[in-house]
């Protein structure tokens, strides 16, 4: 009895227990991983289909899953600092653990893995793009002018821009997309939101931040590129506008400018047929400071 007892126990306690499982998301990063003895697998297919298995199997138990993103070239580069050996299944738990408290990670509900794994990329590109435009922030330094922190002031700025562009948008569902072009890489941000009840714009945190670190960096850097915003409700054309970046400001972009825009393959230069059931339009006025400089004298 003492023993059934022991045993139920320690069952309820596994199901306490919230695990994270590194994932190699495409055939390259496998093939990269294929070169430790201790790691068993020889098909990236059967990988991902044994993974599933596991999942499922864990959420039956009452298990919660968070998957995490395994980089081999991260792992290499974990392992050389911290002295772990990398041929060792020890050594990808102690960086899988690593990855759940400081990488992109996404919780396993249910859904297959082929919907899954995109999200998770998704989230690693965002966090890695939000990194490296905090980065070009900070060292921007202070003005030497007048010493205030340039990358603190755009981002300010950028902060205030975004919440004026979506106070003025139409009601409804908003999609944002943000490109800062410049050397050493171009930079592409996207923002989802939508209004709750009470007309409030709901956004995901992590997204909010990426977009406004992006915007500032264009702002601060006086960088080309350029803001659309398109807006869907339900019986109405969804609507399209934006603005230029242009020696740290935003520039409204007249509504033929728009519709070339969308209607131009980016690679080729070919017209592309536009879409049924969309307006592109001029932006709304964003007030007296609506395109003013984010850092100025």
């Amino acid at each position: 009895m003492a023993h059934t007892d022991h045993h139920t126990l320690r069952r309820v306690l596994r199901r306490e227990i919230a695990g994270t499982i590194g994932v190699l998301t495409d055939d390259h990063d496998f093939r990269a991983m294929r070169r430790y003895r201790s790691f068993t697998f020889d098909d990236h297919t059967t990988y991902l289909r044994h993974l599933e298995t596991v999942l499922r199997t864990r959420a039956a138990q009452g298990s919660h899953t968070t998957l995490a993103l395994f980089d081999p070239e991260d792992y290499a580069a974990y392992c050389a600092d911290t002295g772990l050996d990398p041929d060792a299944p020890a050594s990808r738990s102690r960086f899988t653990a690593h990855l759940a408290a400081t990488g992109p990670t996404v919780p396993y509900d249910g859904r297959p893995l082929t919907d899954l794994l995109p999200q998770l990329v998704d989230e690693a590109v965002r966090q890695a793009t939000w990194e490296y435009a905090t980065t070009l922030l900070t060292r921007l330094g202070p003005c030497p002018t007048c010493g205030e922190d340039i990358g603190r002031a755009a981002f300010t700025r950028a902060s205030e821009l975004l919440v004026r562009i979506l106070d003025t948008a139409p009601p409804g569902e908003r999609h944002l997309v943000c490109t800062v072009s410049g050397p050493p890489d171009t930079l592409v941000s996207v923002l989802h939101g939508d209004q709750d009840g009470n007309g409030a714009t709901r956004l995901d945190e992590a997204e909010a931040l990426e977009f406004t670190s992006v915007l500032a960096l264009g702002l601060a850097t006086r960088s080309p590129g350029g803001l659309v915003i398109r807006t869907s409700a339900a019986g109405t054309p969804d609507r399209v506008y934006g603005w230029r970046l242009r020696g740290g400001t935003l520039e409204p972009l007249t509504a033929s400018e728009v519709f070339d825009a969308y209607c131009t393959d980016v690679e080729t230069g070919d017209l592309i047929p536009p879409e049924s059931g969309v307006d592109y339009d001029a932006p709304p006025d964003l007030g007296d400071d609506g395109t003013a400089a984010a850092h100025r004298h």
